[in-house]
């Protein structure tokens, strides 16, 4: 398959915000103000979907509403790049109402992660356009601890310079939404290395209970000369992370994977390193 690399952005560039997942409902004020000031000092302007404030008993909205907007922003010449809200559990509910051509004729980028990580690969595997595993609208809403993020957007969908992507200084996992001002940073040690050596490939995969929903079926990129990167959320555990990893492993074609990094796990899973290796 041909890849498609959009185009980065530049100042004065519109990006659309859509919720394919999750409802810009959950998201509070404060934290819709310091996203929106953020955009407007990377001189970027925000647009936004239609639908994206409804909601239901899922904190969603309808598959039609959502597929309004995704077919939207992809069809507005004037946005060059779309960003979800927020993750959630149901987006994989679009898979068969997206008119895959109509992304394949008009890549632009497109970035999230968590829940979104089923859209992002199964737009890659559909249409070859390369997706972006990064930041939602409303984690550009954090006040404090977000400069390493917000650095890495800019070289990574801001610059066409080179770059090497270190480890951060510190991590947070506390929940900032809900105190802003009150944050707990965390000291980094760097990278773990498990098997030390070097790779080439096209980095695939993410959210790894989110990933998995993909197997057997059309939207599941193909692992052949890839990176693997995988991460999960406070429910993985040690036992259910093997699992699903394992999961990934019997896949037709994973000996075609040529390395794997995988994410930082939260506090509440318990893992350790010895655990990990």
């Amino acid at each position: 398959m041909n890849k498609l690399i959009p185009s980065k952005l530049k100042q004065g560039d519109v990006v659309r915000v859509i919720a394919p997942s999750r409802s810009l409902q959950l998201i509070g004020e404060e934290t819709k103000r310091i996203a929106n000031e953020r955009f407007d000092e990377m001189g970027l302007t925000l647009s936004f979907g239609k639908h994206v404030s409804e909601t239901d008993d899922f904190a969603s909205s309808s598959i039609e509403s959502r597929i309004e907007d995704l077919h939207d922003a992809f069809s507005d010449k004037s946005v060059k790049a779309i960003l979800t809200v927020i993750g959630g559990f149901n987006s994989n509910q679009l898979f068969r109402y997206i008119d895959w051509n109509l992304i394949r004729m008009n890549p632009k980028i497109f970035c999230g992660y968590s829940d979104i990580t089923a859209l992002n690969n199964a737009i890659y595997a559909k249409t070859g356009l390369v997706t972006y595993s990064g930041p939602h609208y409303s984690t550009f809403g954090q006040k404090l601890h977000f400069d390493y993020s917000l650095e890495y957007f800019n070289k990574c969908l801001l610059s066409d310079e080179q770059f090497e992507v270190k480890s951060s200084k510190e991590w947070t996992d506390d929940p900032w939404y809900l105190e802003q001002d009150k944050r707990e940073p965390i000291l980094n040690n760097g990278f773990y290395i498990i098997h030390e050596g070097k790779a080439e490939g096209t980095i695939i995969g993410a959210n790894l209970c989110t990933f998995n929903l993909l197997h057997g079926t059309e939207y599941m990129p193909s692992p052949e000369n890839s990176i693997l990167f995988i991460e999960d959320d406070y429910e993985s555990v040690p036992h259910t992370f093997d699992r699903d990893l394992q999961s990934l492993i019997h896949q037709p074609g994973f000996e075609e994977v040529e390395g794997i990094v995988i994410g930082r796990f939260q506090k509440t899973s318990k893992m350790t390193n010895d655990l990990l290796k």
